[in-house]
């Protein structure tokens, strides 16, 4: 063979060797950004309570019974679409076998929704209940492992799974009737706590050079039930509608890769 078609060829062979990606004993870090689309799960229940008298928390209402008619409200209604950043360090056993940890911070700001309605008998008719509650925030710590598909040096295809903890920080709630003059500012909703997390991962993992790629993922993420706080709203019969706060989502995410 000609030795102006060996040398390519060898250059070739070193850069699909030493390309970016899984390599036995090799460790990466990679930062994150993406955003997390709420798919299922409750901010509050729905739930029905009679208050015999309104006069503490509006004295000219005193005496006027009413019935709270809370329905239940989920994630996509009350805050939608997060922002999600975080940072990754992984090992890989070969080419194929990979495992990593990952820390990731969650946030989207304060949600505004219509919660239900407040029948007042007196008056025979139902006026709306407002929620306003405050910003989501939570730190995932995960570990878990990915399986690479293809030929090292190309575009490859992975799939993953994960587990771990988040912890949510205090969630407060504003609740107001406008029509009677009722406002609850500030409750406490949800204490800050740790919940159990997981998820299943899909990407693909681009090199783009010796020591460097890009990562384009999605997959689902579930986050158990939060810690509630029925300080505030338990007198008026409220307590249960807050016994969940569970999250499952589909997040997007890019990555940029570094292999060492």
């Amino acid at each position: 063979m000609r030795t102006w078609l060996i040398v390519p060829f060898s250059a070739l062979l070193a850069t699909s060797v030493h390309a970016a990606g899984p390599e036995a004993g090799r460790l990466s870090m990679s930062l994150i950004g993406g955003v997390d689309m709420p798919l299922s799960g409750d901010v509050h229940e729905g739930a029905v309570a009679v208050v015999p008298d309104l006069g503490p928390l509006n004295p000219a209402l005193a005496g006027v019974d009413a019935e709270l008619r809370i329905g239940a409200r989920g994630h996509d209604r009350i805050y939608d679409l997060a922002n999600s950043y975080g940072l990754e360090f992984a090992y890989a056993f070969d080419e194929r076998r990979e495992l990593f940890g990952q820390l990731r911070q969650t946030r989207v700001g304060r949600g505004n929704v219509q919660v239900g309605g407040a029948f007042v008998p007196a008056l025979d008719t139902e006026l709306p209940v407002y929620g306003s509650f405050g910003a989501y925030e939570a730190l995932s710590a995960e570990v878990g492992y990915r399986h690479y598909f293809g030929t090292a040096g190309a575009a490859r295809p992975f799939v993953g799974a994960r587990l771990g903890a988040t912890r949510t920080d205090a969630i407060a709630a504003t609740f107001e009737i406008p029509d009677a003059g009722i406002t609850i500012a500030d409750a406490p909703f949800y204490d800050s706590g740790w919940s159990a997390t997981g998820g299943l991962d899909v990407g693909v993992l681009v090199p783009a050079g010796e020591t460097f790629s890009i990562t384009l993922a999605s997959g689902v993420r579930y986050v158990a039930d939060l810690k509630d706080d029925d300080s505030a709203i338990g007198g008026l019969g409220l307590a249960g509608i807050n016994d969940t706060g569970s999250r499952l989502s589909v997040p997007v995410t890019l990555s940029a890769r570094w292999d060492f």
